[in-house]
This record gives C-alpha cells, sequence and structure tokens, in this order.
C-alpha cells in the first residue's frame, strides 16, 4: 500500500528504535491563577495568558501548573476529541485559541488552508531535544509550523477476562458475539480506516467503489458498538461495558494498569500510525508565550511527566532516556519491529475528506 514520505520515514527509525529499546499514548480547566515569579534573567517577557486547545487526556494538569508558577502565565485548557473537531473551531476565526495540536495529516490540511503561523525555532531552543527523525517531515519540511510532540498509534483493546479466544484483527470487531460490547474510537479517519483494512485496502483509500463497500462493512459492525468514544475509551473497557475495543495505544495500556485482564492487540492487518504537533493558529494573540510553552513541554524532565501520565511515544530523544526501561521495553507501549514495519499513517485526501465525511455522518445516524 502507499504511504506518504513522512510515514516511510517515521516507520523505518521507528523500526531502528524498536530494535535498540528490545537490546537493552473535554472541557475547559483553567490553572491556577499565580503571580508572576521575580524574573530569572533567562526567561523571555510573556503575556500574562495563554489559551491552549489540546486532545484529551494528553497533559497532565501538575504540568500545566508547573508552567504557570514558573512564568507566571494563567493557562486557559480547553480539549477537543479529533481533528475535524479541531479544525472545525479554528476555521470559525473566533476560537481565540494559542496552541493547537494536530496530527500529521491534519497538519498538511491546516497549512493548505494558511491557518498556521510560522514557528520562530530559535526561541524553542529544545527543539534540539527531538530525534531527527521525527523533523523534517514531508506535512511540513523544515518543521516551519510544527514542534513534534508525541506519536502513536490505534490498535485492539481486549478483556481477556471477558473474551476468552484469541483476538488477532481487526475483523474481531465485527464478531456478533460482541453485540453492544465494543468500545471504538469516535475518530473518521481511523475507524473508517480499520474498516478499509479488514477488505485489504489502505488507510487512505480515495477509490468511491471501495469506499462504499467500506460503508456497507461499517454499517456491520456499527451495532456491536456500544459507545463511540475518542475522549476516554478506557472508561468503558474498566467499568466492564465494553469487553474491546478500537483504542487509542495509550488508553489500552492505562486500561492495563488498572486491570491487567485488558491487553493491547496488534492487529495482523496492521496498525493505524499518528504523529501529533505543536502548532501556533493564525492570528494567536499570544506568541511569545506559545513558543515559550513550546520549549518548556521540551525540557526532558517535562516532556517525561507527560508520558509518564500519559504514556505515547516521545519523539524527544533527550526524555527518552529518563524513562523507565520497563516503559521502553514494553512491546504493549513502543511497538516491536514487525508491528511497525506493516503500521500505516493518513495522509491529507483533499477533496475525498467529503466522501469520508458522509460515510461517517451515514454510519453514525443509522
Amino acid at each position: 500500500m502507499t504511504q506518504n514520505k513522512a510515514g516511510l520515514t517515521l516507520a523505518a527509525v521507528f523500526l531502528a528504535i524498536s530494535v535498540v529499546l528490545t537490546g537493552c499514548g473535554g472541557g475547559g480547566k483553567p490553572a491556577a491563577q499565580v503571580p508572576a515569579p521575580a524574573s530569572t534573567g533567562d526567561q523571555p517577557k510573556l503575556d500574562g495568558e495563554l489559551n491552549v486547545f489540546n486532545w484529551s487526556e494528553y497533559l497532565p494538569q501538575e504540568v500545566i501548573d508547573e508552567f504557570s508558577r514558573e512564568y507566571g502565565v494563567k493557562v486557559n485548557y480547553d480539549t477537543y476529541s479529533s481533528n475535524e473537531e479541531m479544525l472545525a473551531k479554528i476555521q470559525s476565526g473566533a476560537s481565540g485559541y494559542d496552541l493547537v495540536v494536530p496530527s500529521d495529516f491534519m497538519m498538511q490540511v491546516m497549512v493548505k488552508k494558511d491557518l498556521l503561523e510560522p514557528i520562530d525555532l530559535s526561541a524553542v531552543p529544545n527543539f534540539k531535544n527531538i530525534g531527527d527523525q521525527y523533523k523534517n517531515q514531508a506535512y511540513d519540511p523544515g518543521n516551519k509550523y510544527s514542534v513534534p510532540y508525541m506519536w502513536g498509534d490505534a490498535v485492539i483493546a481486549v478483556n481477556t477476562d471477558k473474551v476468552k479466544r484469541p483476538i488477532t484483527s481487526w475483523k474481531d470487531l465485527w464478531d456478533p458475539a460482541f453485540k453492544g460490547k465494543v468500545v471504538s474510537l469516535n475518530d473518521m479517519r481511523f475507524v473508517i480506516g480499520a474498516t478499509l483494512k479488514t477488505l485489504g485496502y489502505g488507510m487512505n483509500e480515495t477509490d468511491p467503489a471501495k469506499l462504499d463497500q467500506a460503508k456497507a462493512k461499517l454499517k456491520e459492525m456499527a451495532p456491536n458498538v456500544k459507545v463511540w468514544d475518542s475522549d476516554s475509551p478506557k472508561t468503558s473497557l474498566l467499568n466492564g461495558e465494553a469487553w474491546i475495543g478500537l483504542v487509542w495505544g495509550a488508553e489500552g495500556v492505562l486500561a492495563r494498569r488498572e486491570n491487567p485482564a485488558i491487553q493491547v492487540v496488534y492487529p495482523t492487518e496492521g496498525i493505524g500510525l499518528w504523529q501529533d504537533n505543536m502548532a501556533i493558529p493564525r492570528g494567536a494573540k499570544h506568541k511569545r508565550t506559545v513558543e515559550a510553552f513550546m520549549n518548556f513541554v521540551l525540557r526532558p524532565e517535562i516532556h517525561k511527566k507527560i508520558a509518564d501520565a500519559f504514556p505515547y511515544n516521545l519523539p524527544n530523544v533527550e526524555a527518552q532516556k529518563l524513562l523507565d526501561p520497563s516503559v521502553l521495553g514494553d512491546p504493549q507501549v513502543y511497538p516491536p519491529q514487525d508491528v511497525l514495519a506493516k503500521g500505516e499513517w493518513l495522509r491529507d485526501l483533499g477533496d475525498t475528506t467529503q466522501l469520508y465525511d458522509r460515510i461517517w455522518t451515514e454510519v453514525k445516524g443509522q
């Protein structure tokens, strides 16, 4: 199947990382207002407010609070559950956000639509901590508009106390035995992508006839879905409403921390892969403050705190060095070499996105 240059570049390096590791990843939550600290002499003069729009369950409150204390900045924090939700808000032109976190393919869309401000990387010196393999991707050559945040996957999670037979394929989500027992990401691209995989197609398919097949196939699976949830799909697995799900990898790992019977499964057809990036919406009012926040996040000890709370994968190679070896060596957190080799990255589909929109609306509305 065809992959974009970004996917190929990252996939190749992730394979190398996996080999090394084998050998050795709402509502507003404003941070408490605090007085500005005394100047340390090495911090830029910042605005007193920062408006962040990020994915749900993706940034610990303690990190927000630590930035607020150190810089004297009030952080207004809102969350979204899909790239499409974020894009719609930014395109409305009235969001007021200073920072968003688009995935790779959505970066392509936003750059094309002139929705992002260039980033002054000289104001983000900790950008040096990002591994070269995560920089300069095809969706943003030279990182003019993006600073890598996290990378990860979309996988299956299964409660082995409830499901006794082996789970190996995306097709298992269609099993009639799971009627009303599936939790699925409320994410158009990855859900339709997984459905395309069951038909032997790629996640970036644009042929209308093949997409029509995917629509019919996904409609067959819809009765199995108890809840569409991208915010916290682990919740349904943990409370017993769902026995199996299409989830973010870190959500499966977090569920396993609370219930060891819940395990991450990499479907034989191949997982979906993504890299998320910090970016500045066009017209942001607090640009210097955003860049200071980006630099703060890229401190190794801060980026590690984020990964400790939400175990997605770090593009920050200095932060990786601080992680517990058991995390780095956990194949359910950092996918092994053979899994990454079969993974697929999403890309901007241009006008075909409208067809995906129609399929998603029809399936969700049945």
